[in-house]
């Protein structure tokens, strides 16, 4: 979905901010209105209203001054350049406590992916039902039908394995939540969640507030 919006020009880092951008118009559409500023989308989406202008312009769009942009018409164009004009069929691979979250999270269906299939390796689980759907063995996805999404939510040791599964199907895109560098074909697209990492990043941006406090002369003192 992202190669092809490279191919109309889009910068990877505007890909990035438009679903963010998405979440913001809905806000304002569920408020019951049919313009919105850039300054409204930013302070929305945590970005300047000068980034929101400018990667709004890579979509060909450009707000009216003194009214701002139709909601109703962001809200398609930038559903059109994400691919959400259509429903991508998902695949989740591991049933523990992330994989059960995600394959519950009605946000999905809402924004264009339908949970195909649900997959383990683990004999308990396998059999059981999540939201009302079977989960299957790693195995049984060979014949299930077309998968655009797979979600690796496994521990690190089985995700590769998953993700091998996942080529075969034909899979193209895979979101991985495991710890680990999954080894894929070139032309498959993956995009890594590590939350402990994440944690480590704001960990060092606090480190650095309480280490500028501590550093800050008191006046008077020498």
């Amino acid at each position: 979905m992202m190669a092809e919006s490279n191919r109309r020009g889009v910068p990877d880092a505007t890909v990035g901010r438009l679903p963010g951008y998405l979440q913001a118009l809905t806000t304002v559409a569920e408020q019951g209105r049919s313009s919105v500023s850039s300054e409204e989308i930013a302070s929305l989406a945590g970005v300047r209203s000068a980034q929101v202008r400018k990667d709004l312009s890579h979509l060909g769009s450009y707000g009216v001054r003194g009214v701002g942009y139709d909601v109703a018409r962001l809200v398609d164009q930038i559903s059109a350049e994400l691919g959400l004009s259509q429903d991508w069929p998902v695949v989740i691979v591991g049933m523990g406590n992330l994989g059960r979250a995600l394959a519950s999270y009605e946000g999905l269906a809402t924004r264009g992916f339908h949970v195909v299939a649900l997959a383990d390796n683990d004999p308990d689980v396998v059999g059981s039902r999540v939201e009302g759907m079977p989960v299957q063995a790693l195995a049984e996805l060979r014949t299930c039908g077309p998968v655009s999404v797979g979600v690796v939510t496994t521990p690190p040791e089985a995700a590769q394995e998953v993700a091998d599964v996942l080529v075969e199907l034909g899979v193209h895109s895979i979101l991985n939540f495991a710890p680990v560098v999954l080894q894929v074909p070139a032309d498959v697209d993956v995009r890594r969640v590590d939350l402990a990492t994440e944690l480590q990043i704001l960990a060092f941006h606090q480190h650095q507030r309480e280490a500028s406090v501590t550093d800050t002369p008191v006046e008077g003192v020498s």
